[in-house]
């Protein structure tokens, strides 16, 4: 055996300490790529059945009052029992503290107004069924909204209590890492 001499350290400490770095950054990028694709697989088993076709920030007159009012059209061939349709709104990926009980008319008049919801109106929810092409507005509470927010709402079948819809506005398939810290990293947004 070789007696011990301090110049004969090998720089094998210092390739271990570079590989490690480079195999964790690999790594990270690795799940990264794996996270941001996610959440799209899962968002495609919910169709988008009524769609978000507009959201007005201005009143009739056109001056920005953050009019909060939500435009839904109805984009499936078949039609829906309005009054067996519940929703959940989120802005920015944080749930509203209300539902929507019903998107029927009569029976959203019948009840208490929501807080947070002042008027609710248009074809697809003045009779019984919401049926392909119709439109329905949700005219929220002013400031309920900004331009620059995110708003999904998801639609449910009261009767099973299963979502049936989701959509988000803007409509956009960019995953920038605002999206990334809104629907990944956020916990809320799941």
């Amino acid at each position: 055996m070789k007696p011990y001499r301090e110049n004969e350290e090998g720089a094998s400490n210092l390739v271990g300490n570079i590989l490690m770095v480079v195999i964790g950054i690999i790594l990270a990028a690795l799940l990264l790529s794996l996270l941001l694709q996610f959440p799209t697989l899962m968002d495609q088993s919910i169709p988008t059945i009524f769609q978000i076709s507009k959201i007005r920030h201005v009143n009739d007159a056109g001056r920005l009052t953050y009019d909060s009012r939500v435009m839904l059209i109805n984009k499936d061939t078949t039609g829906y029992k309005n009054r067996n349709l519940m929703a959940k709104i989120y802005r920015n990926g944080i749930p509203l503290p209300f539902i929507i009980a019903t998107f029927n008319g009569h029976d959203y008049i019948a009840y208490a107004h929501t807080a947070g919801v002042d008027t609710m109106g248009g074809p697809g929810c003045s009779g019984d069924t919401w049926d392909p092409g119709e439109l329905t507005y949700i005219d929220f509470n002013d400031n309920t909204f900004h331009p620059d927010d995110v708003v999904q709402i998801d639609v449910y079948d009261n009767s099973t209590r299963q979502i049936i819809s989701r959509d988000t506005f803007p409509h956009t398939n960019n995953h920038d890492v605002n999206w990334f810290f809104r629907v990944v990293i956020n916990h809320q947004a799941a």
